[in-house]
Protein backbone atom coordinates (compact mmCIF):
# COMPACT_ATOMS: atom_id res chain seq x y z
CA UNK A 1 0.00 0.00 0.00
CA UNK A 2 1.96 3.56 -1.30
CA UNK A 3 0.40 6.64 0.51
CA UNK A 4 0.55 8.41 -3.01
CA UNK A 5 -2.51 10.75 -1.40
CA UNK A 6 -1.78 12.58 1.95
CA UNK A 7 -3.87 12.53 4.78
CA UNK A 8 -4.95 16.36 4.32
CA UNK A 9 -5.98 15.35 1.03
CA UNK A 10 -7.76 12.47 1.89
CA UNK A 11 -9.01 14.63 4.99
CA UNK A 12 -10.74 17.28 2.66
CA UNK A 13 -11.61 15.12 -0.36
CA UNK A 14 -13.50 12.15 1.79
CA UNK A 15 -13.69 13.51 5.44
CA UNK A 16 -11.85 10.57 6.15
CA UNK A 17 -9.89 12.18 9.55
CA UNK A 18 -6.24 12.29 8.98
CA UNK A 19 -5.64 10.38 12.76
CA UNK A 20 -7.49 7.35 10.76
CA UNK A 21 -4.37 4.48 11.30
CA UNK A 22 -3.97 2.77 8.13
CA UNK A 23 -0.82 1.06 8.38
CA UNK A 24 -0.37 -1.73 11.35
CA UNK A 25 1.82 0.04 13.15
CA UNK A 26 -0.07 3.20 13.52
CA UNK A 27 -3.00 0.58 13.84
CA UNK A 28 -0.98 -0.88 16.96
CA UNK A 29 0.00 2.47 18.47
CA UNK A 30 -3.43 3.43 18.78
CA UNK A 31 -5.39 0.48 20.20
CA UNK A 32 -6.30 -0.03 23.76
CA UNK A 33 -8.06 -2.97 25.40
CA UNK A 34 -9.28 -4.17 28.29
CA UNK A 35 -10.13 -8.23 29.36
CA UNK A 36 -13.73 -8.42 30.83
CA UNK A 37 -13.70 -11.92 31.55
CA UNK A 38 -17.17 -13.83 33.16
CA UNK A 39 -17.23 -15.19 36.59
CA UNK A 40 -15.92 -18.31 35.62
CA UNK A 41 -13.88 -19.04 32.30
CA UNK A 42 -12.48 -22.62 30.77
CA UNK A 43 -8.76 -23.12 31.61
CA UNK A 44 -8.30 -22.96 27.41
CA UNK A 45 -10.05 -19.51 27.22
CA UNK A 46 -7.50 -18.60 30.36
CA UNK A 47 -4.64 -19.40 28.64
CA UNK A 48 -5.73 -18.27 25.17
CA UNK A 49 -6.37 -14.53 26.90
CA UNK A 50 -3.07 -14.52 29.08
CA UNK A 51 -1.31 -15.37 25.24
CA UNK A 52 -3.07 -12.87 23.35
CA UNK A 53 -3.13 -9.77 25.94
CA UNK A 54 0.76 -10.78 26.33
CA UNK A 55 1.23 -9.95 22.21
CA UNK A 56 -0.95 -6.99 22.59
CA UNK A 57 1.66 -5.55 24.87
CA UNK A 58 4.69 -6.69 23.16
CA UNK A 59 3.02 -4.90 19.96
CA UNK A 60 3.05 -1.50 21.76
CA UNK A 61 -0.95 -1.94 22.43
CA UNK A 62 -2.35 -0.79 25.96
CA UNK A 63 -3.78 -4.29 27.19
CA UNK A 64 -5.19 -2.87 30.52
CA UNK A 65 -7.83 -4.36 33.64
CA UNK A 66 -10.87 -3.45 34.00
CA UNK A 67 -9.97 -0.68 36.85
CA UNK A 68 -8.00 1.23 34.85
CA UNK A 69 -10.43 1.34 31.59
CA UNK A 70 -13.46 1.91 33.59
CA UNK A 71 -15.04 5.62 34.42
CA UNK A 72 -17.01 6.55 37.38
CA UNK A 73 -20.20 4.30 37.29
CA UNK A 74 -18.63 1.50 35.94
CA UNK A 75 -18.91 2.17 32.41
CA UNK A 76 -15.93 1.25 29.81
CA UNK A 77 -13.94 4.26 28.41
CA UNK A 78 -14.90 5.03 24.75
CA UNK A 79 -12.51 4.41 22.41
CA UNK A 80 -11.50 0.77 24.29
CA UNK A 81 -11.80 -2.57 22.74
CA UNK A 82 -13.68 -5.38 25.16
CA UNK A 83 -12.21 -8.81 24.96
CA UNK A 84 -14.69 -10.77 26.68
CA UNK A 85 -13.82 -14.27 27.24
CA UNK A 86 -16.48 -17.02 28.09
CA UNK A 87 -21.00 -16.86 28.46
CA UNK A 88 -22.17 -14.09 30.44
CA UNK A 89 -25.60 -13.70 32.13
CA UNK A 90 -27.74 -10.82 30.71
CA UNK A 91 -26.87 -9.00 33.41
CA UNK A 92 -23.26 -8.90 33.04
CA UNK A 93 -22.69 -8.29 29.62
CA UNK A 94 -20.20 -6.08 28.19
CA UNK A 95 -22.91 -4.25 26.54
CA UNK A 96 -24.53 -3.09 29.68
CA UNK A 97 -21.22 -0.89 30.75
CA UNK A 98 -20.72 0.97 27.16
CA UNK A 99 -22.32 4.35 26.32
CA UNK A 100 -23.41 3.23 22.52
CA UNK A 101 -22.31 0.12 20.53
CA UNK A 102 -20.34 2.97 18.42
CA UNK A 103 -18.34 3.70 21.52
CA UNK A 104 -16.24 0.23 22.01
CA UNK A 105 -15.77 -2.88 19.94
CA UNK A 106 -16.78 -5.80 21.83
CA UNK A 107 -14.99 -9.36 21.08
CA UNK A 108 -16.86 -12.23 21.93
CA UNK A 109 -14.43 -15.47 23.04
CA UNK A 110 -15.63 -18.65 22.87
CA UNK A 111 -14.27 -22.17 24.07
CA UNK A 112 -16.04 -24.04 21.48
CA UNK A 113 -16.09 -24.41 17.75
CA UNK A 114 -17.27 -21.61 15.52
CA UNK A 115 -20.83 -22.64 14.68
CA UNK A 116 -19.90 -23.20 10.31
CA UNK A 117 -19.58 -26.76 8.65
CA UNK A 118 -17.73 -27.37 5.53
CA UNK A 119 -20.92 -27.84 3.67
CA UNK A 120 -22.49 -24.19 4.57
CA UNK A 121 -23.50 -21.57 1.38
CA UNK A 122 -21.86 -18.53 2.36
CA UNK A 123 -25.00 -17.40 3.31
CA UNK A 124 -25.77 -19.77 5.57
CA UNK A 125 -22.28 -18.82 7.48
CA UNK A 126 -23.45 -15.26 7.38
CA UNK A 127 -26.63 -16.03 9.13
CA UNK A 128 -25.23 -18.20 11.55
CA UNK A 129 -22.36 -15.42 12.72
CA UNK A 130 -24.92 -12.73 12.68
CA UNK A 131 -27.36 -14.54 15.23
CA UNK A 132 -24.52 -14.88 17.71
CA UNK A 133 -23.16 -11.32 17.58
CA UNK A 134 -26.96 -10.27 18.28
CA UNK A 135 -27.39 -13.31 20.89
CA UNK A 136 -24.42 -11.68 22.61
CA UNK A 137 -24.36 -8.34 21.32
CA UNK A 138 -21.06 -8.22 20.14
CA UNK A 139 -19.05 -7.24 17.13
CA UNK A 140 -16.55 -10.01 16.82
CA UNK A 141 -16.32 -13.09 17.65
CA UNK A 142 -13.30 -15.69 18.45
CA UNK A 143 -13.76 -18.98 18.61
CA UNK A 144 -11.29 -21.39 20.73
CA UNK A 145 -10.59 -24.85 20.19
CA UNK A 146 -8.37 -27.19 21.32
CA UNK A 147 -6.21 -27.20 17.97
CA UNK A 148 -7.20 -23.86 16.61
CA UNK A 149 -8.78 -20.23 16.80
CA UNK A 150 -11.10 -18.77 14.30
CA UNK A 151 -12.36 -14.83 14.22
CA UNK A 152 -15.82 -13.98 12.79
CA UNK A 153 -16.44 -10.68 11.93
CA UNK A 154 -20.36 -9.10 10.75
CA UNK A 155 -19.40 -8.92 7.42
CA UNK A 156 -19.42 -12.82 7.10
CA UNK A 157 -15.61 -13.29 7.20
CA UNK A 158 -14.36 -15.84 8.71
CA UNK A 159 -10.29 -16.62 9.33
CA UNK A 160 -8.92 -19.82 10.90
CA UNK A 161 -5.90 -20.24 12.67
CA UNK A 162 -4.39 -23.13 13.12
CA UNK A 163 -2.30 -23.29 16.49
CA UNK A 164 -4.10 -23.47 19.66
CA UNK A 165 -3.40 -20.48 21.05
CA UNK A 166 -2.75 -16.65 19.08
CA UNK A 167 0.60 -15.73 17.46
CA UNK A 168 2.50 -12.65 17.24
CA UNK A 169 2.03 -12.62 13.00
CA UNK A 170 -1.81 -13.39 13.32
CA UNK A 171 -2.45 -10.83 16.18
CA UNK A 172 -0.86 -7.78 13.99
CA UNK A 173 -1.63 -8.73 10.52
CA UNK A 174 -4.92 -9.74 11.50
CA UNK A 175 -6.51 -9.63 14.45
CA UNK A 176 -5.77 -6.02 15.19
CA UNK A 177 -6.99 -4.56 11.64
CA UNK A 178 -10.32 -6.04 12.56
CA UNK A 179 -10.35 -4.21 16.11
CA UNK A 180 -9.13 -0.89 14.97
CA UNK A 181 -11.28 -0.42 12.03
CA UNK A 182 -14.95 0.02 13.12
CA UNK A 183 -17.82 -0.45 10.46
CA UNK A 184 -20.30 1.95 11.30
CA UNK A 185 -23.14 3.38 8.77
CA UNK A 186 -23.02 7.15 7.21
CA UNK A 187 -24.26 9.42 10.01
CA UNK A 188 -27.79 11.62 8.28
CA UNK A 189 -25.55 15.12 9.51
CA UNK A 190 -22.89 13.25 7.21
CA UNK A 191 -25.42 13.76 3.96
CA UNK A 192 -27.52 15.70 1.85
CA UNK A 193 -30.70 13.69 1.76
CA UNK A 194 -32.78 15.01 -1.26
CA UNK A 195 -35.75 12.84 -1.42
CA UNK A 196 -37.87 12.06 -4.46
CA UNK A 197 -35.00 13.91 -6.38
CA UNK A 198 -34.03 11.08 -8.24
CA UNK A 199 -36.00 11.31 -11.98
CA UNK A 200 -36.44 7.67 -13.25
CA UNK A 201 -37.63 8.06 -16.25
CA UNK A 202 -34.94 10.10 -18.08
CA UNK A 203 -32.76 8.43 -20.42
CA UNK A 204 -29.66 8.04 -18.42
CA UNK A 205 -31.31 6.64 -15.72
CA UNK A 206 -32.95 4.26 -18.00
CA UNK A 207 -29.99 3.30 -19.98
CA UNK A 208 -28.57 2.64 -16.35
CA UNK A 209 -31.81 0.64 -15.68
CA UNK A 210 -31.22 -1.98 -18.40
CA UNK A 211 -27.64 -2.58 -17.23
CA UNK A 212 -28.65 -2.79 -13.71
CA UNK A 213 -31.10 -5.45 -14.75
CA UNK A 214 -28.87 -7.33 -16.48
CA UNK A 215 -27.10 -7.52 -13.47
CA UNK A 216 -29.40 -8.60 -11.50
CA UNK A 217 -30.30 -11.34 -13.75
CA UNK A 218 -26.59 -12.54 -14.09
CA UNK A 219 -26.56 -12.89 -10.00
CA UNK A 220 -29.79 -14.56 -9.36
CA UNK A 221 -28.54 -17.73 -9.12
CA UNK A 222 -25.20 -17.46 -7.50
CA UNK A 223 -24.67 -18.25 -3.67
CA UNK A 224 -22.29 -15.52 -3.18
CA UNK A 225 -23.77 -12.86 -3.47
CA UNK A 226 -24.90 -12.55 0.07
CA UNK A 227 -28.44 -11.18 0.20
CA UNK A 228 -30.17 -10.17 3.18
CA UNK A 229 -30.26 -11.48 7.37
CA UNK A 230 -33.52 -9.95 8.54
CA UNK A 231 -33.15 -8.31 11.66
CA UNK A 232 -36.55 -10.30 12.64
CA UNK A 233 -35.02 -13.37 12.46
CA UNK A 234 -32.47 -12.94 15.26
CA UNK A 235 -32.77 -14.14 18.40
CA UNK A 236 -32.42 -11.53 21.61
CA UNK A 237 -32.11 -11.74 24.74
CA UNK A 238 -34.82 -8.94 25.49
CA UNK A 239 -36.28 -6.17 23.80
CA UNK A 240 -33.59 -3.80 25.42
CA UNK A 241 -31.18 -5.52 23.08
CA UNK A 242 -33.14 -5.40 20.10
CA UNK A 243 -33.84 -2.05 20.29
CA UNK A 244 -30.14 -1.33 20.50
CA UNK A 245 -29.31 -4.03 17.30
CA UNK A 246 -31.63 -1.37 15.41
CA UNK A 247 -30.17 1.29 16.31
CA UNK A 248 -26.55 0.21 15.82
CA UNK A 249 -27.92 -0.67 12.02
CA UNK A 250 -29.55 3.06 11.98
CA UNK A 251 -32.89 0.86 12.43
CA UNK A 252 -32.53 -0.35 9.01
CA UNK A 253 -34.80 -4.29 8.91
CA UNK A 254 -31.69 -6.42 8.36
CA UNK A 255 -27.96 -6.39 6.59
CA UNK A 256 -27.59 -6.41 3.05
CA UNK A 257 -23.90 -7.38 1.55
CA UNK A 258 -22.38 -6.30 -1.68
CA UNK A 259 -23.60 -3.06 -3.94
CA UNK A 260 -23.96 -2.61 -7.67
CA UNK A 261 -22.91 0.67 -8.76
CA UNK A 262 -23.20 2.96 -12.04
CA UNK A 263 -20.66 5.75 -12.18
CA UNK A 264 -22.29 8.34 -14.42
CA UNK A 265 -20.48 10.48 -17.01
CA UNK A 266 -18.04 13.49 -15.54
CA UNK A 267 -15.97 16.07 -17.26
CA UNK A 268 -12.53 15.34 -16.77
CA UNK A 269 -9.58 18.14 -16.59
CA UNK A 270 -5.83 16.74 -17.39
CA UNK A 271 -3.58 16.79 -14.53
CA UNK A 272 -0.91 19.52 -14.07
CA UNK A 273 2.57 18.90 -12.90
CA UNK A 274 3.60 19.87 -9.15
CA UNK A 275 6.38 22.18 -9.20
CA UNK A 276 7.89 25.87 -8.73
CA UNK A 277 5.82 27.22 -12.21
CA UNK A 278 2.25 25.97 -10.08
CA UNK A 279 0.21 29.08 -9.79
CA UNK A 280 -0.49 29.61 -6.40
CA UNK A 281 -4.62 29.13 -7.48
CA UNK A 282 -4.62 25.48 -8.46
CA UNK A 283 -2.81 24.58 -4.80
CA UNK A 284 -6.72 23.41 -3.96
CA UNK A 285 -5.91 20.59 -6.79
CA UNK A 286 -5.11 17.32 -5.10
CA UNK A 287 -1.58 16.55 -5.16
CA UNK A 288 -0.50 12.64 -6.55
CA UNK A 289 2.15 10.59 -6.19
CA UNK A 290 2.91 8.04 -9.10
CA UNK A 291 6.00 7.19 -9.94
CA UNK A 292 8.72 9.34 -9.69
CA UNK A 293 6.64 12.86 -9.79
CA UNK A 294 3.86 14.59 -8.32
CA UNK A 295 0.85 15.74 -10.61
CA UNK A 296 -2.23 17.94 -9.66
CA UNK A 297 -5.90 16.08 -10.52
CA UNK A 298 -9.13 18.41 -10.14
CA UNK A 299 -11.82 17.12 -7.85
CA UNK A 300 -14.62 17.25 -9.89
CA UNK A 301 -18.15 16.57 -8.41
CA UNK A 302 -18.87 12.83 -9.00
CA UNK A 303 -22.40 11.49 -9.60
CA UNK A 304 -23.04 7.45 -8.85
CA UNK A 305 -26.13 5.62 -9.12
CA UNK A 306 -26.31 2.59 -6.50
CA UNK A 307 -28.46 -0.23 -5.20
CA UNK A 308 -30.18 1.27 -1.93
CA UNK A 309 -29.24 -0.18 1.22
CA UNK A 310 -31.03 -3.32 2.12
CA UNK A 311 -32.43 -4.10 -1.73
CA UNK A 312 -32.45 -7.99 -3.06
CA UNK A 313 -29.51 -6.90 -5.68
CA UNK A 314 -30.43 -10.47 -7.52
CA UNK A 315 -34.45 -9.05 -7.80
CA UNK A 316 -33.77 -5.81 -8.72
CA UNK A 317 -36.78 -3.56 -8.69
CA UNK A 318 -35.46 -0.79 -10.72
CA UNK A 319 -38.05 1.58 -9.74
CA UNK A 320 -37.40 1.85 -5.84
CA UNK A 321 -34.07 0.11 -5.65
CA UNK A 322 -31.45 2.49 -6.75
CA UNK A 323 -30.63 6.00 -5.39
CA UNK A 324 -27.87 8.64 -6.43
CA UNK A 325 -25.14 9.25 -4.15
CA UNK A 326 -22.27 11.37 -5.32
CA UNK A 327 -20.03 14.70 -4.31
CA UNK A 328 -21.18 18.06 -5.16
CA UNK A 329 -18.60 21.07 -4.01
CA UNK A 330 -17.24 18.33 -1.78
CA UNK A 331 -20.13 18.03 0.25
CA UNK A 332 -21.90 14.48 0.27
CA UNK A 333 -25.73 13.91 -1.22
CA UNK A 334 -28.21 10.98 -1.26
CA UNK A 335 -31.45 11.32 -3.97
CA UNK A 336 -33.69 9.12 -3.47
CA UNK A 337 -36.24 7.74 -6.43
CA UNK A 338 -39.09 10.24 -7.09
CA UNK A 339 -42.52 9.59 -5.92
CA UNK A 340 -40.75 7.11 -3.16
CA UNK A 341 -41.81 7.76 0.28
CA UNK A 342 -39.87 8.83 3.12
CA UNK A 343 -38.96 6.03 5.25
CA UNK A 344 -36.45 2.87 5.91
CA UNK A 345 -35.87 2.09 2.36
CA UNK A 346 -33.79 5.66 2.06
CA UNK A 347 -31.36 4.70 4.45
CA UNK A 348 -27.41 5.20 2.63
CA UNK A 349 -25.35 2.44 2.31
CA UNK A 350 -22.76 0.98 4.84
CA UNK A 351 -20.58 1.55 1.78
CA UNK A 352 -20.94 5.06 0.66
CA UNK A 353 -17.59 6.09 1.57
CA UNK A 354 -15.82 3.26 -0.48
CA UNK A 355 -18.41 4.25 -3.54
CA UNK A 356 -17.30 7.89 -3.92
CA UNK A 357 -13.69 7.03 -2.82
CA UNK A 358 -14.07 4.70 -6.11
CA UNK A 359 -15.85 7.50 -7.93
CA UNK A 360 -13.15 10.03 -7.34
CA UNK A 361 -10.45 7.54 -7.45
CA UNK A 362 -11.67 6.81 -11.64
CA UNK A 363 -11.71 10.51 -12.04
CA UNK A 364 -8.62 11.13 -10.79
CA UNK A 365 -7.03 8.06 -13.10
CA UNK A 366 -9.11 10.09 -15.92
CA UNK A 367 -7.63 13.32 -15.24
CA UNK A 368 -3.78 11.70 -14.82
CA UNK A 369 -4.51 9.71 -18.17
CA UNK A 370 -5.36 12.70 -19.93
CA UNK A 371 -1.73 14.31 -19.41
CA UNK A 372 0.55 10.71 -19.63
CA UNK A 373 -1.79 9.14 -22.27
CA UNK A 374 -3.91 11.59 -24.30
CA UNK A 375 -6.62 9.21 -26.04
CA UNK A 376 -7.03 6.95 -23.27
CA UNK A 377 -10.16 4.13 -23.64
CA UNK A 378 -10.65 4.77 -19.84
CA UNK A 379 -10.51 8.39 -19.83
CA UNK A 380 -12.93 8.28 -22.70
CA UNK A 381 -15.77 5.98 -21.89
CA UNK A 382 -15.81 7.95 -17.96
CA UNK A 383 -16.37 11.24 -19.78
CA UNK A 384 -19.00 9.66 -22.25
CA UNK A 385 -20.67 6.80 -20.19
CA UNK A 386 -19.09 6.60 -16.82
CA UNK A 387 -17.63 2.94 -15.01
CA UNK A 388 -19.25 0.36 -13.52
CA UNK A 389 -18.52 -0.99 -9.82
CA UNK A 390 -19.15 -4.56 -8.63
CA UNK A 391 -18.74 -5.53 -4.93
CA UNK A 392 -19.09 -8.75 -3.54
CA UNK A 393 -18.16 -11.38 -0.53
CA UNK A 394 -15.99 -13.54 -2.65
CA UNK A 395 -13.16 -13.66 -5.26
CA UNK A 396 -13.06 -13.95 -8.81
CA UNK A 397 -10.84 -16.17 -10.41
CA UNK A 398 -7.36 -15.72 -11.68
CA UNK A 399 -8.14 -15.95 -15.36
CA UNK A 400 -11.64 -14.28 -15.10
CA UNK A 401 -10.79 -10.65 -15.40
CA UNK A 402 -9.88 -9.37 -19.30
CA UNK A 403 -6.59 -7.21 -19.82
CA UNK A 404 -6.72 -4.24 -18.95
CA UNK A 405 -7.67 -4.90 -15.19
CA UNK A 406 -4.90 -4.67 -12.70
CA UNK A 407 -5.42 -6.36 -8.92
CA UNK A 408 -3.94 -4.31 -6.02
CA UNK A 409 -5.39 -4.62 -2.06
CA UNK A 410 -3.98 -8.43 -1.38
CA UNK A 411 -1.53 -6.98 0.77
CA UNK A 412 -3.11 -4.64 2.23
CA UNK A 413 -4.57 -5.32 6.30
CA UNK A 414 -8.13 -6.55 6.63
CA UNK A 415 -10.44 -4.58 7.30
CA UNK A 416 -14.28 -4.57 6.28
CA UNK A 417 -15.16 -2.43 3.30
CA UNK A 418 -17.60 0.02 5.15
CA UNK A 419 -14.62 1.48 6.90
CA UNK A 420 -12.29 4.68 6.24
CA UNK A 421 -9.68 2.60 5.93
CA UNK A 422 -11.02 0.57 3.26
CA UNK A 423 -12.26 3.98 1.49
CA UNK A 424 -8.54 5.22 1.60
CA UNK A 425 -6.89 1.54 0.57
CA UNK A 426 -9.55 2.14 -2.50
CA UNK A 427 -8.10 5.65 -3.36
CA UNK A 428 -4.44 4.42 -2.87
CA UNK A 429 -4.78 1.25 -4.81
CA UNK A 430 -6.09 2.99 -8.08
CA UNK A 431 -2.89 4.73 -8.16
CA UNK A 432 -1.01 1.59 -7.80
CA UNK A 433 -3.23 0.15 -10.53
CA UNK A 434 -2.11 2.93 -12.68
CA UNK A 435 0.91 2.75 -12.08
CA UNK A 436 1.63 -1.14 -13.49
CA UNK A 437 -0.11 -0.30 -16.12
CA UNK A 438 2.14 2.84 -16.98
CA UNK A 439 5.12 0.42 -16.26
CA UNK A 440 4.20 -2.21 -18.40
CA UNK A 441 2.96 -0.18 -21.27
CA UNK A 442 -0.58 -2.28 -20.76
CA UNK A 443 -3.87 0.38 -21.40
CA UNK A 444 -5.47 0.84 -18.27
CA UNK A 445 -8.89 -0.04 -18.24
CA UNK A 446 -9.80 -0.76 -15.01
CA UNK A 447 -9.03 -1.99 -11.38
CA UNK A 448 -9.98 -5.23 -9.08
CA UNK A 449 -9.64 -4.17 -5.37
CA UNK A 450 -9.03 -7.55 -3.21
CA UNK A 451 -9.96 -7.08 0.08
CA UNK A 452 -8.68 -9.71 2.71
CA UNK A 453 -10.71 -11.88 4.49
CA UNK A 454 -14.04 -9.75 3.06
CA UNK A 455 -14.43 -9.49 -0.75
CA UNK A 456 -13.55 -7.75 -4.31
CA UNK A 457 -14.31 -4.25 -5.81
CA UNK A 458 -14.17 -4.57 -9.36
CA UNK A 459 -14.31 -0.96 -11.08
CA UNK A 460 -13.94 -0.25 -14.75
CA UNK A 461 -15.14 -0.05 -18.53
CA UNK A 462 -17.20 -3.12 -18.30
CA UNK A 463 -20.65 -2.52 -17.93
CA UNK A 464 -22.42 -4.20 -14.77
CA UNK A 465 -23.97 -7.01 -16.85
CA UNK A 466 -20.65 -8.11 -18.38
CA UNK A 467 -18.83 -8.10 -15.21
CA UNK A 468 -21.50 -10.29 -13.71
CA UNK A 469 -21.31 -12.60 -16.28
CA UNK A 470 -17.38 -12.73 -16.19
CA UNK A 471 -17.37 -13.57 -12.96
CA UNK A 472 -20.23 -16.19 -12.83
CA UNK A 473 -18.84 -18.00 -15.76
CA UNK A 474 -15.55 -18.50 -12.86
CA UNK A 475 -14.79 -21.14 -11.33
CA UNK A 476 -12.94 -19.64 -8.57
CA UNK A 477 -15.76 -16.72 -7.90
Amino acid sequence: MSNSISPASLQRILGIDKETPLGLDAMCAKLRCVLYPARTIPKRLERFCEALTGIMRSLGISAESCSESTLPGGKFRPGTVILAPGMFADSELAINRVSTLYNNIIVGIYDEPPPLTAAATPQERLDAIVRRLARDMVHILIYVTRHSWTICTMNGGVVTFNTPLPTRDAVRGTLVPKLTAQVVPPRPEDLDFRHAALQVGNPEFRRAAVDFLGCSRAWASSSYLLTHTSTDSLEYRNDFYRKIVARYLDHRSGMSYGFFARQLPVRVLPAMPLDESTPKDEESKVPVRIGNRTLLVDVPDVRVLTTRSGCRKNHLDIETDLVEIGLENGAAYLKTPAGLAEGPVTKPSFDTLTILAHALGNAFIASILKTVNPGSTFTGMLERGGASMTHWHGYPDGGAMPEGYFVHGTDNPPVSCSTPQSAAYSLFGKIEALEQALLTGAEYLGDVHVEPNHGTNIVGVLSLEETALLLNRSPGY
